[in-house]
């Protein structure tokens, strides 16, 4: 377990199990919102996100946590294991509301994210089953050549993590 894509709804805990399997595998992280927005806070264009993208899945070993479904099929394609958190709307919002209140302003990106905390976005968190879910199955199901793994808890994602081995594969 080398290259490991993780996506899922915002606030389903997908930045929590990449710190926890970088910490246990040994394997740099990049966070996906880290990278999308340039130093004015303007999202990238599709074509330079994905070409982020391309360069990130390019490396030897790598975990990159995050949806956004129009450039997900690079890092499905070349991800060793996929991790799908497929967790209740509720407990993301919950999630959400739980990391504004203990990242209160850590960090720039925090700062800016947690400004985007609004009903549009409290829709979309609500919806993703029914809107968000069925594309990114698909987007697994055509583009993923590796392990699928979907959580649909976070014990259950506790658990995984707890699986994992401690020491990073070698080849």
């Amino acid at each position: 377990m080398r290259k490991i894509a993780i996506c899922g709804c915002g606030g389903s805990g997908k930045s929590a199990i990449a710190r926890q399997l970088s910490d246990r595998l040994e394997l740099p992280v990049t966070h996906l919102d880290m990278v999308y927005y340039d130093e004015q806070w303007n999202p990238l264009s599709h074509d330079e996100f994905a070409a982020v993208q391309r360069r990130l899945v390019s490396e030897d070993r790598w975990i990159l946590d995050g949806n956004y479904a129009g450039t997900m099929p690079i890092r499905l394609a070349a991800a060793d294991v996929v991790i799908f958190l497929d967790i209740h709307p509720l407990v993301c919002l919950w999630g959400i509301l739980q990391r504004r209140r203990h990242h209160r302003g850590s960090d720039e990106l925090s700062r800016h994210l947690r400004g985007n905390l609004n009903w549009g976005f409290v829709k979309y968190i609500l919806s993703y089953r029914t809107t968000m879910r069925p594309k990114v199955r698909t987007l697994l199901e055509e583009h993923a050549t590796g392990n699928v793994i979907v959580l649909t808890s976070r014990r259950a994602a506790r658990r995984y993590v707890e699986t994992v081995s401690v020491r990073p594969e070698t080849s």
